[in-house]
């Protein structure tokens, strides 16, 4: 077994004559991330679905429920690929339960996709900042998060862009995670005019004060210095 690993390691192949060939090739990481269908989020929740977007973007905790655990682990795989950019998995916990040991260790990560099949989580908003009932096609934005997740137009920018691409026949899913992901991109390339080397010079920090300077709607300025603090690229 440990020969097996290390040639698949170093080499992408091995063989046997009891199993046959493993390619490393054939399991393209980059088709399993696109396992899961935005277009089938996007038909269930339409504009709200930049609810989901949003809350990814600032990296906040988002827990789904469905009793079914089946839905519950197919929802949230796909959730991560509104934040294409990220190429970030290590975000989702497809199933959890409402297990002490469990939950502390959820608790630690700074921002997640939780997936659980006890309606009971639904009491517990000290786990989540988005509530998903994945059964009654229902989000809900938790009070103490709803000053963070103010939305504005450029808001309603996204969602329409989402839902147009989504609802498009002609598109796969994978081209509409482009598109979502092409509009992501335009938001980091408006941040840029008020970012600054930081004092390392290892990466851009978001200046504050300049961003203040634009007088951007109050809604789209709270949004930029939020997704700054998630980025790690804010400088007071």
């Amino acid at each position: 077994m440990m020969e097996s690993y290390i040639a698949v390691l170093t080499k992408g192949i091995c063989q046997s004559e009891e199993n046959g060939s493993f390619l490393n090739k054939d399991f393209d990481a980059q088709k399993a991330y696109l396992a899961g269908s935005i277009k089938d989020i996007v038909a269930q929740f339409g504009m709200e679905t930049v609810i989901l977007h949003m809350a990814l973007m600032l990296k906040k905790r988002v827990v789904v429920y469905h009793p079914k655990i089946e839905a519950v682990q197919e929802f949230t795989r796909t959730l991560p690929a509104l934040v294409w950019h990220r190429q970030d998995w290590t975000v989702l916990h497809s199933y959890v339960h409402l297990d002490t040991d469990e939950l502390d260790a959820l608790q630690k990560c700074p921002g997640y996709v939780a997936g659980f099949v006890d309606p009971e989580v639904s009491d517990r908003s000290d786990l989540y900042d988005v509530f998903v009932n994945l059964a009654e096609s229902e989000i809900t934005i938790t009070p103490l998060a709803k000053e963070a997740m103010t939305m504005g137009k450029l808001h309603r920018e996204i969602g329409q862009l989402i839902v147009q691409s989504a609802e498009d026949p002609e598109k796969s899913d994978s081209q509409v995670i482009q598109d979502i992901s092409l509009k992501t991109r335009e938001i980091f390339t408006n941040l840029a005019p008020f970012s600054e080397a930081s004092g390392d010079g290892e990466k851009r920090v978001l200046n504050f004060a300049a961003l203040k300077q634009r007088r951007f709607p109050p809604a789209t300025e709270n949004f930029l210095c939020q997704l700054a603090v998630a980025e790690q690229m804010l400088k007071i």
